[in-house]
């Protein structure tokens, strides 16, 4: 049923966003050839011109939107969010279309040398009129469900059984689906203290014997068999009572103690097998994200190469070589590399001491070296790595091997972060968790960031990392 219902909002999300495109095109021609804003230095085209492109419009955009995720069903993300992964949609979407138009030029006339070109300002008035219109029509449409629910248009009464951990996590989490048309009646449970009282700011109605009870009584639509591993008698008991009666069972395995990332259901021969790791940074997301590191890699390093000249040549001049200085680290799959980085230290900084952390003001710095590191100039040798695919531009910061072995003795869930490509900068790092900070707290930003990537997700951190990570406790 939730699956049913997230493909219906993703059809009328779908729906929206294609009245919303043609609402933009029509409105960009109006705005450009039928009205003083932007003066005419030609005469109005022919409205057939663009008329005739019309419909490749309509299925780019919903195409570019769909790799965004804008169509992901079961995915919740703020409006903020949503509203940045349409303008980077929109974005991509419209350096497309301007890259077509520029090849795809027709003759004015069969027999004429002469050849039509769309208008520039055109296509940028249909940027931005779509932003609008699709961020509105979304909005809209979301408000629309919402009041349909309230109003009590063909809701979905659910019955939780079991007010455990499990049962409280899938009350809180259909609750928070509400806009879907889900309502969450209350709980069963055998416990005699909880009964009468309340859990999740519902009411816990009584014993699990009283479900077949309960269904007619309250109108159940669906009741979801949460109890623990231990109640497996209990849950069998139940499944025969309870599917006499006309309702839609769903059963939760107890394995959040197991969970370790998302969990997705697989098929193996009609067996189903529980993935405990699910990333989403796989198949398409995955080529589409090293597209854009192996692209801003190379950009990067061509615009960046006189800072670098700079850079090595203030190095050497304060200590000679070597200008970089390589180390291992361990990336994805926990398959070690050399990270390259301009030497910030003195020669053989670690002979004595060892592989340790560097500090604030630390002694062993070059003066050239702390500004390196006050600024973080000292990673940008690190898009050479982005560029052969060691890392990402975008992911947890690699550590090195001896550090590894120690964290992931304390933090059982540490090797999670390496299901995806280290990175130049990441989540942690731009909310201030770089250095010799929490390596808890880091990682509970880092598994954050594996949870929950996308693009939108990325590029918010490299503008983050340009607006205020840059000399965020760097040392």
């Amino acid at each position: 049923m939730i699956q049913q219902r997230h493909r219906l909002t993703a059809f009328l999300d779908l729906t929206g966003d294609l009245l919303a495109t043609v609402a933009a095109f029509l409105g960009a021609w109006l705005l450009r050839f039928e009205t003083p804003i932007i003066p005419l230095t030609k005469n109005v085209p022919e409205f057939g011109r663009y008329l005739a492109v019309l419909p490749w419009v309509a299925l780019l955009f919903p195409a570019v939107f769909y790799f965004h995720g804008l169509y992901q069903t079961g995915r919740r993300r703020s409006r903020v969010d949503e509203t940045l992964a349409i303008l980077l949609a929109v974005v991509l979407g419209s350096l497309i279309l301007s890259g077509l138009s520029t090849w795809y030029r027709p003759a004015i006339a069969p027999d004429s040398l002469q050849y039509f070109s769309y208008s520039r300002a055109f296509l940028a008035l249909f940027a931005g009129l779509e932003v609008i219109f699709v961020v509105g029509a979304r909005n809209g449409l979301r408000a629309l469900r919402r009041r349909s629910w309230i109003a009590g248009l063909a809701p979905v009464r659910i019955l939780v059984i079991g007010a455990g951990r499990l049962g409280r996590e899938v009350a809180a989490k259909l609750q928070g689906h509400r806009d879907l048309g889900f309502e969450v009646v209350g709980f069963l449970d055998d416990d005699p203290n909880k009964q009468g009282g309340t859990c999740e700011g519902l009411p816990v109605l009584g014993p699990t014997r009283d479900a077949v009870e309960l269904v007619p009584e309250r109108g159940i639509d669906q009741i979801y068999l949460a109890l623990p591993l231990d109640a497996h008698r209990r849950t069998l008991r139940l499944l025969q009572e309870i599917g006499r009666e006309c309702v839609e069972i769903k059963i939760v395995p107890d394995v959040l103690q197991y969970a370790t990332l998302r969990a997705a259901l697989e098929d193996l021969d009609g067996t189903p097998v529980i993935n405990l790791s699910q990333v989403p940074l796989q198949g398409w997301s995955s080529l589409v994200k090293r597209t854009i590191d192996f692209v801003g890699a190379g950009v990067g390093l061509l615009v960046l190469s006189p800072l670098f000249a700079l850079i090595a040549l203030a190095i050497w001049l304060e200590d000679r070589r070597p200008i970089f200085y390589t180390q291992e680290r361990m990336g994805l799959d926990g398959q070690a590399f050399m990270i390259w980085k301009f030497r910030s230290m003195r020669r053989q900084a670690e002979a004595t001491t060892g592989a340790v952390w560097a500090k604030r003001d630390d002694p062993r710095r070059t003066r050239v070296g702390a500004v390196l590191r006050e600024w973080s100039l000292d990673e940008l040798p690190q898009l050479w790595n982005v560029l052969r695919g060691d890392m990402s531009l975008v992911g947890p910061r690699p550590e090195r091997p001896v550090f590894v072995r120690e964290f992931k003795q304390k933090l059982p869930q540490y090797m999670l972060r390496h299901r995806v490509k280290a990175g130049i900068t990441g989540w942690a790092q731009v909310h201030g968790w770089r250095g010799n900070t929490s390596i808890r707290k880091r990682l509970e930003f880092d598994l954050y960031y594996v949870e929950n990537w996308s693009l939108a997700l990325d590029f918010r951190i490299l503008w983050m990392t340009l607006r205020v990570g840059l000399r965020q406790n760097a040392y």
